[in-house]
């Protein structure tokens, strides 16, 4: 394998940070990691008013005391943790428009770590005369209390953290992950059951963070899981939106009910797309060529059915061996139609490499690494996984911890699709959820009259939020309007839409919404000739380095503050 096609895997698979089920793939970031070395939030005391302090580089951070259970406002409280990219005119002129929040996903991705690594891009995007804004929602990364289900580093490595898992990838694999969801959720309760985390929470959150600014009204861009708080905030409080952005649409009302039987609609499609793309680009292009889409089917059936038996041993330097499974390699293709246009030729090598059993390949994740620090503090605000369960079962209506209940609900999801067999496992990982309490938080209807009309985004080929969501919530929000984006991919930011970078800035700043039968193109190619960019003379004009920027925010997102722990994620 030539040393470029290395570099490219090991770069993308390893550092990419891809959004998959509704959850973000968080892979170890070198870049977040340099940049939390550079700043110490237990440096900042929370406050009751946004007092910042300087961050990072150019960005400024604070600690807001909201309450963590609103119905007892003057009682216990959570800390959110907010980093801002200030805008480029004072607060005092006439041309500052004010603070835009963004929630990169997840649930649990941070957005402290998003904004500190591409703000100033972020900027260039919605514009000058706004303040960026990213925070953590309650539970994650640097807010408090941050959710962790286990004690010590010690017991989290004994246990691995909760990931999504392909339950077709042996006969006992359904029945070890459900096991396993009940140990997760029986260390949940005995560190209490985070009844607060949830996400009508952070729609209250985001209002206090708005009001602490000394405003009323939300401007919010939310992508993924993001989509779901955006909703949440407008069928809370419609007469509190100034503008939101929804992006990469999730189908609320199948994920408060704890289903996630919607999300593959268009699964199969993004699939096409390499079958398609490969062919068109010929063997030098696409490492995994063959003559017709079928063909590069089969071959990508047979290998799975391969590797089912015959696991390949991958060897890296000392220490840095890994095995790819059928329960990898299928969780990994799925996570590879997420970034069609930077993942499909890196990862199309890799399968060529596997199908010839060349046990030389780079190695794709991250190993595995412990260490028992000598300061427990130093760790106080990592992102693990556990948030994403807390908040999506706390979110979602009651699941039955029953074995059998796990079996009739993995068999309808295989049903749906060749990939239900993965996503089954996000409601079963809520089995034996614990429940203190009857749920009386907000679980829809998901609707509302806002005061000013939603921009809701929509990929052709999303893999995991089908445009038929963007299309279903924007007929439950009076005056909103549906942008589609003529691409593969998950979110808008899969692909390079200055199109739909023109939409989004001129609805942030002047309130201008496009008609609702546009579809925006993209920029690039699926598999560029090896050595060019994949765009065109004339499309490198466009194609400017705030766009690369942009990218890298959404390719860099993180739940792991340290490049020494393992991957923390559910799909990889």
């Amino acid at each position: 394998m030539s040393s470029t096609y290395t570099k490219l895997i090991v770069g993308w698979v390893a550092l990419a940070g891809l959004l998959v089920l509704g959850f973000r793939l968080n892979p170890i970031d070198y870049a977040v990691e340099n940049i939390q070395h550079e700043f110490s939030w237990a440096s900042i005391v929370p406050s009751d008013k946004l007092e910042w302090t300087d961050c990072y580089s150019a960005h400024q951070c604070a600690r807001l005391n909201v309450p963590l259970n609103y119905s007892e406002p003057e009682g216990e409280k959570a800390a959110i943790a907010l980093t801002r990219y200030p805008a480029a005119v004072p607060a005092d002129s006439p041309l500052y428009r004010g603070p835009v929040l963004f929630n990169p996903g997840g649930p649990g991705g941070s957005g402290v770590d998003m904004i500190a690594l591409a703000g100033s891009a972020l900027a260039v995007m919605v514009g000058p005369e706004f303040d960026i804004i990213g925070f953590d929602p309650r539970g994650v990364s640097h807010s408090t209390p941050r959710v962790s289900f286990f004690e010590t580093n010690m017991e989290r490595n004994a246990w691995g953290n909760p990931s999504l898992t392909d339950l077709n990838s042996s006969s006992d694999a359904l029945g070890r992950f459900w096991a396993r969801a009940q140990v997760y959720n029986r260390f949940a309760a005995e560190r209490g059951s985070y009844q607060h985390i949830n996400t009508d929470n952070t729609a209250r959150d985001m209002l206090q963070i708005v009001r602490a600014h000394g405003r009323e009204k939300l401007q919010y861009w939310g992508i993924s899981y993001g989509s779901v708080l955006g909703a949440v905030f407008a069928s809370m409080f419609p007469d509190k939106v100034e503008r939101i952005v929804i992006d990469g649409v999730v189908d609320a009302e199948n994920y408060f009910d704890a289903l996630w039987s919607n999300n593959l609609l268009d699964t199969d499609k993004a699939l096409q797309a390499f079958f398609d793309g490969c062919v068109a680009a010929g063997p030098e292009a696409c490492a995994f060529h063959a003559p017709t889409p079928e063909a590069i089917f089969k071959n990508l059936t047979t290998l799975f059915k391969s590797i089912q038996t015959r696991p390949i041993p991958v060897h890296g330097p000392p220490g840095g061996s890994r095995l790819i499974d059928y329960d990898l390699l299928r969780r990994l293709v799925l996570a590879t139609l997420y970034w069609p246009y930077s993942l499909f030729s890196p990862v199309a090598a890799l399968l060529a490499a596997l199908a010839r059993g060349d046990e030389a390949l780079p190695i794709l994740l991250p190993i595995p690494t412990f260490e028992c620090p000598n300061d427990p503090a130093e760790h106080q605000f990592d992102n693990v996984a556990d948030s994403q369960v807390a908040i999506i079962c706390n979110d979602g209506r009651a699941v039955p911890s029953g074995f059998d209940e796990a079996e009739k609900h993995y068999q309808m999801m295989a049903k749906t699709s060749s990939w239900g067999s993965i996503l089954a496992s996000v409601r079963i990982m809520c089995s034996g959820w614990p429940e203190d309490t009857p749920k009386r938080h907000f679980q829809g209807p998901v609707t509302g009259n806002t005061s000013f009309p939603l921009l809701i985004i929509g990929n052709t080929a999303d893999p995991i939020t089908p445009l038929q969501n963007a299309k279903k919530m924007s007929k439950a929000f009076t005056g909103s309007v549906v942008l589609t984006q003529d691409c593969p991919g998950h979110t808008s930011l899969a692909g390079a839409s200055p199109c739909t970078w023109g939409y989004i800035r001129e609805y942030f700043l002047n309130g201008t919404l496009p008609d609702n039968d546009i579809v925006c193109p993209v920029l690039g190619s699926l598999f560029p000739n090896p050595g060019a960019s994949g765009l065109q003379e004339n499309e490198q004009t466009v194609f400017s380095a705030a766009r690369r920027d942009m990218f890298n925010f959404e390719a860099f997102e993180t739940v792991q503050s340290s490049a020494r722990r393992s991957m923390t994620n559910f799909l990889l």
